[in-house]
C-alpha cells in the first residue's frame, strides 16, 4: 500500500473538522500541504493543524509540494478548472459537491478523468456513514417489503442552520455555487437516493424565487422515477417560519415504511412485526469514512466510492429540476 499525500485546495472552515484532520487519521494517508489565497489564513491553518507547507497559489502546491493527490473543497465555480489541472498533473482528486456548477461542467470533469491516468472520487461522504448504510441494509433485506414510493421534505428558514457560516454567503449567488442553498444541501439527499436505488430512468421538477431576497431560487420541487419503478419526490423551501422548518425522508414499502433525516442521527422503521428506531453517533470528522474508503480506491485496493459518472447523473437530475 503506497501512502496518498495530500494537499488541500481552499482550507477553509469546513475542512477544520469536517474533512480536513481526517487525512491525517487514516492509515496511509498524510497531509502535506494546504492552499488558501489569502496566505495568512493558510499559513494560520497550517500552523494549527501542524501541516508541514502552505500556499497561496494551487498550481505551485500541485507542482512542488510532493503530492500525489488533492482535495478540492473551494466553492462550486473553481472546482473544474481545479480538477482538469490536477488530473493533467497527474494528481488523483477528492472534490467536494456539487462537484460542478452544472451537467455540462460535470461531463467535462469526466472527460478529463477519462483522459488521464489518475484517479477522482466525488465527495458525498454521506455513502460512508454507519447510518445511511443502515439504511441501505433495510431497504436491500426488504425490511419494509418492495419500495413503492420515497417522499423528501426539506423546508428551512431563510438562514438555515444547516448552512455553514461564511464571511460571504457566496451559497446563494448562482455564479459561484450553482444555484442557492438547494444546490448545497439537495446532493446529499439526491446522491443517496442514486445509492439506494440504482439508476433513474425520468426526471423533472421546477424551482422559482419566491422571497426574492436574493438571486436564487429558493423553491425547489422534483420528481424521480428509477428503473426499478420506485418514485421518489421532493420539495425543497428555503423561506418558510422557523417553527415550520423539517427535514424528513418517508420511504414506504409494501410491508412498512422507514423515516429518517438526512440531516439527523436516527432511522425509524416499522412494519407487521416490529417498530424500531436506531440512534447513532455520527465520527468527529464526518468524512473520515468516506476518505478511508477512497484511500483504498487509490491503492487499488476497492471500487471507487462515488465516480464522477454518478455525479454526473446527479447534476442533470438538479439541473432538471431548477432550468427554466
Amino acid at each position: 500500500m503506497s501512502d496518498i499525500n495530500w494537499g488541500i485546495i481552499g482550507c477553509g472552515d469546513v475542512t477544520e473538522v469536517k474533512s480536513g484532520p481526517a487525512f491525517n487519521k487514516v492509515e496511509g494517508s498524510n497531509l502535506v500541504a494546504v492552499m488558501r489565497r489569502d496566505a495568512a489564513k493558510a499559513a494560520d491553518y497550517a500552523q494549527r493543524h501542524s501541516v508541514g507547507k502552505w500556499y497561496s497559489d494551487a498550481e505551485e502546491m500541485m507542482d512542488t509540494a510532493g503530492i500525489n493527490a488533492v482535495y478540492i473543497a473551494t466553492p462550486p465555480d473553481s472546482h473544474l478548472p481545479y480538477a482538469i489541472s490536477a488530473l493533467k498533473k497527474g494528481l488523483h482528486v477528492y472534490v467536494e459537491k456539487p462537484v460542478t456548477l452544472n451537467a455540462g461542467e460535470a461531463r467535462q470533469m469526466a472527460d478529463a478523468v477519462k483522459q488521464g491516468n489518475a484517479k477522482l472520487t466525488v465527495a458525498h461522504y454521506r455513502r460512508g456513514l454507519p447510518l445511511f448504510l443502515k439504511i441501505k441494509e433495510l431497504i436491500d433485506n426488504k425490511t419494509v417489503g418492495e419500495i413503492r414510493t420515497v417522499q423528501i421534505r426539506l423546508w428551512q428558514s431563510r438562514k438555515p442552520k444547516l448552512i455553514a457560516k461564511t464571511e460571504t454567503n457566496w451559497r446563494v449567488n448562482p455564479e459561484i455555487s450553482g444555484g442557492g442553498y438547494f444546490h448545497d444541501l439537495a446532493p446529499h439527499q439526491l446522491d443517496l437516493m442514486l445509492f439506494y436505488f440504482g439508476e433513474p430512468d425520468r426526471y423533472r421538477g421546477y424551482s422559482l424565487n419566491q422571497a426574492g431576497t436574493t438571486e436564487a431560487d429558493d423553491h425547489v420541487c422534483g420528481h424521480i422515477v428509477f428503473k426499478n419503478n420506485i418514485v421518489v419526490n421532493g420539495s425543497w423551501c428555503f423561506n418558510v417560519a422557523e417553527d415550520q422548518q423539517t427535514d424528513t425522508c418517508e420511504i414506504i414499502g409494501t410491508e412498512g415504511s422507514i423515516t429518517f433525516a438526512f440531516f439527523g442521527n436516527y432511522v425509524s422503521w416499522k412494519n407487521r412485526q416490529e417498530e424500531q428506531t436506531e440512534t447513532f453517533v455520527h465520527p468527529q470528522h464526518i468524512e473520515q469514512p468516506m476518505i478511508t474508503k477512497v484511500v483504498a480506491y487509490l491503492n487499488n485496493q476497492q471500487y471507487n466510492p462515488c465516480a464522477i459518472e454518478e455525479a454526473v447523473t446527479l447534476m442533470d437530475i438538479m439541473d432538471s429540476f431548477t432550468k427554466k
